[in-house]
């Protein structure tokens, strides 16, 4: 057998959803440049599960099963005051929230494709709720209800905050979720691609995913990068830092990506909303540290920024709490991650890849009372 460690560069199977050819990402086609410029978040939801962009009626229609879906079960909102809430990183909350969503519906075993589509809305209505709410919940404030008024961008950070966002802000955060909303076989939407071709639920393919996003190598990363920033704490500290982890063979969270040979195509979008934010918010240095930090390591080592690492500093600009970053890029891959689920439903079979053994040979049983 070949063996490629990774899976890197390996066809797993066929989809029409998203694709990267010759560093080009684009959803169903449409250059995700493009769609980062033009599109709302919801937009993007409707191309990933239908394959084109909406009419308006078809959008409004969204919108409205989406605001109608936004609140949570009482029960799942109870559960949060049962996490130890100083010690619990958000990602294991809302892994064990989305898992606590699937017994209060009652058609989460229901297999049909029209109880699939309608249990994608529910959860991707949902996911912004239960990380807004537990958000809320460990500094003691109470939950923000959803509003129905207010587009999916805007009331994220509505309901994170209690008040209604600047303009720059939903521009921002609708970017960043377009930006995260797709991106091919990753990790997560690999992992929930396998979950689901034993043809189990949505709701156990979705907390699957989650619970691969949580890890540093894959969502893990922008959260890793805010914490570099806040070590490096200033424009003059920011050279030797980075020239002491590069010549300790240190990893710099946020640069290179596997699939990418010439820099990720999304970061450009998320660089200038950075640029924006951090001086809008009086806090510029963010940007600069970012942008030495980008000449180094490109210089250096020839590996340009992902999308995760500029995507830091606007979530920072925004208010965010650092370690809420990783949860947003859930709230955006959800969407994602459903289209996925729903295409390996249409056309499944059982992933079952082999390993090549490397242990030891034929061996003979040798009773207890006989080993050395």
């Amino acid at each position: 057998m070949t063996v490629t460690r990774g899976l890197e560069g390996v066809v797993a199977t066929t989809s029409s959803i998203s694709s990267i050819i010759d560093d080009t990402l684009t959803y169903v086609g449409y250059n995700i440049d493009d769609l980062a410029v033009n599109a709302s978040f919801e937009e993007v939801i409707y191309l990933l599960w239908h394959r084109k962009l909406p009419t308006l009626s078809e959008l409004e229609e969204l919108n409205q099963q989406l605001a109608e879906n936004a609140d949570l079960p009482k029960e799942v909102l109870d559960h949060f005051s049962m996490y130890p809430i100083e010690k619990v990183h958000p990602m294991a909350a809302l892994r064990t929230a989305v898992s606590l969503l699937g017994l209060y519906d009652e058609e989460a075993d229901k297999m049909d494709p029209e109880a699939n589509y309608r249990k994608a809305i529910r959860l991707q209505a949902k996911i912004p709720t239960i990380v807004t709410a537990f958000a809320r919940i460990r500094k003691g404030l109470a939950p923000v209800s959803p509003r129905k008024d207010l587009s999916f961008a805007a009331n994220f950070l509505y309901m994170l905050s209690g008040e209604e966002p600047k303009e720059i802000a939903v521009e921002a955060f609708n970017k960043a979720l377009v930006l995260h909303a797709d991106h091919e076989l990753n990790a997560s939407t690999f992992t929930a691609r396998v979950c689901v071709a034993t043809l189990s639920d949505i709701y156990s393919g979705i907390t699957a995913a989650i619970g691969a996003l949580k890890g540093p190598l894959h969502g893990g990363a922008n959260e890793a990068v805010m914490k570099m920033l806040s070590e490096i704490g200033s424009i003059e500290n920011t050279e030797s830092y980075i020239r002491e982890k590069l010549a300790n063979k240190e990893k710099i969270m946020g640069f290179g990506h596997r699939v990418y040979q010439n820099g990720d195509p999304r970061a450009k979008h998320l660089r200038l909303m950075s640029e924006k934010l951090t001086k809008l918010t009086g806090e510029p240095q963010w940007y600069k540290m970012s942008t030495r930090i980008e000449e180094i390591v490109t210089g250096e080592k020839n590996l340009p920024p992902n999308v995760d690492f500029y995507s830091a500093s606007v979530y920072h600009s925004l208010g965010i709490d650092h370690d809420l970053f990783t949860p947003i890029f859930a709230v955006s891959r959800t969407s994602g991650w459903l289209a996925h689920i729903l295409e390996q439903y249409e056309n499944n079979r059982l992933i079952r890849p082999r390993a090549d053994y490397i242990g030891p040979g034929m061996q003979r049983y040798i009773p207890i009372v006989q080993r050395g």
